[in-house]
């Protein structure tokens, strides 16, 4: 056996503070709430079109890019 293999067997069982398949929920939760999140922000762009355009010809910007 290898030095870890032989360090790993010797040591001690250390018990989880909760079942191995919550971590996963816990996760998975995570996950959804980061998702739902990301959901929102869908199409915000184009929520203030008719504001961008306007903005755009006051300020001579044409192209639509928002640079100089």
């Amino acid at each position: 056996m290898s030095f870890v293999t032989t360090l790993l067997a010797e040591t001690e069982h250390v018990s989880l503070p909760m079942p191995t398949w919550a971590y996963g929920l816990i996760a998975l939760v995570i996950f959804i709430a980061l998702g739902v999140t990301l959901w929102t922000y869908r199409d915000v762009a184009n929520r203030h079109s008719e504001k961008a355009a306007a903005y755009a010809k006051a300020h001579g910007n044409t192209s639509g890019h928002g640079g100089h």
